[in-house]
């Protein structure tokens, strides 16, 4: 039987977490922290201009780019290994680019609030279930000129905490206005996959939907779940962003889903 991760015979796992856009691996500090002290291993990265990257967000106009950090993470991950991939908001998007390029190193695709498409944006259907319309609230950045199209975004800083962390603890809220980047839009408006076979679709999925979101509507949500219909979809009573607002709910969600597809 193939190992989740080293310890998986004494039923710990290698949860490896993608944060959304304009978030970073420090998003993921309350998970990180409940999952290594139930004895789980954890990996969180910024993707490509994103966190601690020293990447300009405006030079990243691949979505090849912007992943590659996840890229190089699942491809040092041994082959008889496997691990609980986790993506919240954007990060859904890397999630399923891993599917498609790592599958056989997945034991389960956990989507938090996230944008499950299974080949990116390759319709309008795509963009309209899966991109959030946040044009009102959003600033754009033009680095390649101001006639050109935008190459990056940011959701304006007073209106943040309104409608990514309205239940979220108010230090939270703070520190993440401190934190929070522009997005390369370029590279997530180009995240398209192409099957080269239909392998991707026999890892298992988790869809956990997030009740109170005011960024990916619940409609959003259902619609993506009804389009590629997960293994299981879970739910949880927060904002946007449950890794602030509901970190112990969530913990016991991704433990649970660990347990059921990968234990």
């Amino acid at each position: 039987m193939e190992n989740v991760c080293q310890d998986h015979q004494y039923g710990k796992f290698h949860f490896v977490l993608i944060h959304g856009a304009g978030h970073g691996a420090w998003c993921w500090y309350k998970l990180i922290h409940l999952l290594r002290k139930s004895g789980h291993k954890v990996t969180a990265m910024d993707l490509t201009g994103s966190g601690l990257s020293t990447v300009v967000p405006d030079s990243v106009t691949s979505f090849e780019d912007y992943d590659m950090p996840l890229m190089k993470i699942l491809s040092e991950i041994p082959y008889s290994q496997k691990v609980v991939l986790v993506g919240h908001s954007a990060g859904g998007l890397s999630l399923s680019h891993a599917i498609h390029v790592f599958g056989h190193k997945i034991a389960v695709a956990v989507y938090i609030a996230a944008t499950m498409l299974s080949h990116g944006f390759c319709s309008e259907q795509d963009v309209l279930q899966g991109l959030p319309d946040l044009f009102k609230v959003s600033e754009f950045y033009h680095g390649l000129g101001s006639e050109q199209p935008p190459t990056s975004a940011m959701i304006h800083r007073e209106v943040q905490q309104e409608i990514l962390y309205q239940l979220s603890p108010p230090e939270d809220a703070a520190l993440a206005s401190l934190l929070i980047r522009p997005t390369p839009l370029l590279a997530l408006q180009g995240a398209k996959f192409i099957a080269t076979s239909e392998e991707f679709m026999k890892v298992p999925r988790v869809y956990i939907k997030t009740l109170q979101d005011r960024i990916v509507s619940l409609d959003q949500q259902e619609a993506m779940i009804k389009m590629w219909p997960p293994e299981k979809v879970l739910s949880i009573d927060s904002d946007h962003s449950p890794f602030f607002s509901s970190p112990l709910e969530l913990h016991r969600h991704l433990l649970y889903i660990a347990q059921l597809f990968a234990g």
